[in-house]
């Protein structure tokens, strides 16, 4: 089967939440996501999902819509910080050089104010995304997600220490063929053509 792991679109900046944070995306996100939808409506696409996030199923709407999809929510696919009340773009924390970018991608989450385990978070989003790949064989499966997410189970099949070993771009896609024999691999990595690229309609 066919797997496009795709990351959500760039969501708005939240700090001291009274709960979650749980961004939706900025007008640039939603024109990310347009620009996405837009991409996909070439391909054959079977099933869509999302993770439970607003910036992720927002992003995933208009590929639905686009191809007459329903976006099924999967829980397993939400990102580590899911219950943080504060979300503070990957990209603004490494160009401002903040410390918490370093905490983030070294795997020091407890810094972050996190209680989630990176190791045990590790395993649950690979489990996640091979039971999805279990229930379609055959299929192309489109999943919208979160960085973390993806560096997670890429860095698996790759036998890759770090925890976040490199930095998908806002409504990327990175595609996985996975074989019923278990062998699994990656066809691309990060693309984002379809934000500087048109095609005829």
């Amino acid at each position: 089967m066919d797997l496009l792991l795709v990351r959500h679109g760039l969501p708005e900046r939240v700090e001291g939440a009274e709960g979650p944070a749980d961004p939706v995306l900025t007008e640039e996100g939603q024109h990310q996501s347009r620009l996405l939808a837009d991409w996909l409506g070439h391909e054959r696409i079977d099933h869509l999902m999302s993770s439970t996030l607003r910036r992720a199923h927002e992003t995933a709407a208009p590929i639905g819509a686009r191809l007459g999809l329903d976006v099924e929510l999967v829980q397993g696919l939400s990102e580590f910080d899911a219950d943080a009340d504060s979300y503070i773009p990957i990209e603004e924390l490494r160009r401002t050089r903040d410390p918490r970018f370093f905490a983030l991608v070294e795997g020091r989450w407890d810094e972050l104010g996190s209680t989630v385990d990176p190791t045990g978070f590790a395993d649950l989003v690979f489990d996640t995304v091979e039971g999805i790949i279990e229930r379609f064989p055959g299929q192309r499966i489109a999943i919208v997600c979160h960085g973390g997410v993806i560096n997670l189970y890429l860095g698996r099949i790759l036998s890759v220490d770090r925890h976040l070993w490199f930095e998908p771009g806002s409504t990327s896609i990175s595609r996985v063929a996975a074989s019923r024999d278990g062998h699994r691999t990656i066809v691309s990595l990060n693309e984002t053509a379809h934000l500087i690229a048109t095609r005829a309609r």
